[in-house]
């Protein structure tokens, strides 16, 4: 595991969607594209996505996150770490700003779906106060997996 390190959060910008898309890439069998990034950021009203980088090297992004506000939920449409980084509880830094962030903007719980297979993704969703709501069967379409769907109140 590398050594920890400092971290800053900050809106993701259109200059970060190539290294996005690269850590999209190594996280997940069906990967966002690069130009569904750019919608989001450039289309979607409902949209609110961040970056993680070194803080000492605002251009290098080591984690992202998307989430969609609607009324008063938020749903989280994706979060990942580059896979060098994982293990130091940056994704909790990240979810923790998502949900400061989701709340300041007046949503009062938040969602998302995870594959059953995703363990570790499950275990750190449970340590955040998220809890199991039911099953999107079939959810994953490149091989029919299904989704845990958690929710969480904001408070």
């Amino acid at each position: 595991m590398p050594e920890p390190i400092d971290v800053q959060l900050r809106n993701m910008e259109l200059r970060d969607v190539k290294q996005v898309s690269e850590i999209e890439k190594k996280s997940f069998p069906s990967p966002w594209s690069a130009y569904a990034f750019v919608c989001e950021l450039l289309d979607n009203a409902f949209a609110n996505y961040f970056v993680l980088t070194q803080a000492d090297d605002d251009n290098t992004v080591i984690g992202y996150g998307g989430m969609w506000i609607i009324l008063d939920e938020a749903h989280i449409t994706n979060i990942a770490i580059t896979p060098e980084y994982r293990g130091q509880r940056l994704g909790e830094i990240l979810l923790n700003h998502m949900m400061t962030e989701a709340k300041a903007k007046g949503a009062v719980k938040m969602t998302l779906e995870v594959r059953v297979s995703n363990i570790s993704a499950q275990k750190l969703y449970k340590r955040l106060g998220f809890l199991e709501a039911g099953i999107r069967k079939g959810y994953y379409l490149d091989n029919n997996e299904d989704a845990i769907i958690m929710w969480k109140e904001l408070d």
